[in-house]
């Protein structure tokens, strides 16, 4: 069986999807497009074999040639078509975030509880990163005993002039919140937001951060993001445990070692550093398509990351903790 995909929004990422599932992956074609920008959805659609493109993201949601959703447009509109695509019982993948407000979050949750079962699958990546996957089955192995600290990293060569200061939180650190409390098996208690002196790269932004959770079990994790760093992509990871540590190894493939120096490459950018995990984290989710089931992040964790990181930036304005408070979860998580 070959999965119908419908892709809406063609920018940067969608398209950046679209060669994934037509040159790297098997099993799924895309056979249909959507953008607010009328023309680039058309221009996209030209280069794909017998692919249509639609006026509307609701449109290609009904489309009958439509088997599974891909929902890469403008955050705030991620509620409208997520839960559409929900409504019209197809499978969606969800680039982050799941939806821009706390409530937007909970209407899709009501959603997919009234279907019945899970349909959403949210493109928190690193799950599928191979580093973070070692990372998490040693932990789940008990090689450190329990984990009691997790130091996380999350920096930038720079960001692009429409950066604002509190995507340092929604942005950034989300991947590295999401990532917490899967690796720690835990939610988020509460959180609070640190400023160090200001990097004199960072312009108007307050830059770096350090983000503080405390996990429900007891665990802390701290989050440092340093958007205007100049060297390169750089994402750190260390777990303490009882008995030992274990840590995210440098990216680089080789070292280099000649006239008294050792070198090594940095990546340049997200899209260089998380490559694979990406064409992992389709793979899987047009596998379960084609099963008939869903796996991976789920609408849960996208609500719960963006509780987190509203919590995040109450605790950056007012300095103190700020608690995240979750709903009851719904049996279709787990």
């Amino acid at each position: 069986m070959t999965v119908r995909i419908g892709v809406i929004g063609v920018g940067m990422i969608g398209q950046d999807h679209i060669r994934r599932l037509t040159q790297v992956l098997a099993g799924s074609a895309v056979v249909a497009v959507a953008d607010t920008d009328a023309a680039r959805a058309r221009d996209v659609a030209g280069g794909l074999m017998g692919a249509t493109a639609y006026a509307t993201g609701e449109e290609l949601i009904d489309a009958p040639e439509v088997d599974a959703v891909l929902v890469c447009s403008w955050g705030p509109s991620h509620e409208q078509y997520v839960t559409a695509a929900i409504r019209a019982g197809k499978w969606v993948f969800c680039e982050k975030p799941l939806a821009t407000t706390e409530q937007a979050c909970l209407n899709i949750l009501d959603a997919e509880v009234a279907h019945g079962k899970r349909l959403v699958q949210v493109g928190f990546m690193r799950r599928y990163d191979p580093a973070y996957r070692a990372l998490k089955a040693s932990i789940d192995g008990g090689e450190i005993g329990a984990p009691l600290i997790f130091h996380s990293g999350h920096r930038n060569a720079s960001v692009p002039s429409h950066y604002t200061a509190d995507m340092a939180i929604v942005d950034t650190a989300v991947h590295d919140i999401d990532v917490a409390r899967w690796l720690l098996d835990d939610e988020v208690a509460e959180t609070m937001v640190v400023a160090p002196r200001k990097s004199a790269r960072g312009g108007p932004l307050q830059d770096p951060l350090l983000i503080m959770l405390r996990m429900r079990g007891g665990a802390v994790v701290n989050i440092e993001t340093s958007v205007n760093i100049a060297y390169g992509y750089d994402i750190r990871g260390e777990v303490v445990g009882e008995t030992g540590t274990v840590e995210l190894a440098e990216s680089a493939t080789v070292l280099v070692k000649r006239q008294g120096m050792v070198n090594a490459r940095v990546p340049e950018d997200w899209r260089e550093r998380f490559i694979r995990a990406y064409d992992i984290e389709l793979q899987d989710w047009v596998d379960n398509c084609r099963l008939g089931t869903c796996g991976g992040p789920s609408s849960w964790d996208g609500y719960a990351a963006t509780v987190v990181t509203d919590a995040g930036l109450l605790a950056s304005k007012s300095g103190g903790w700020a608690t995240a408070t979750l709903r009851d979860k719904p049996a279709i998580y787990g």
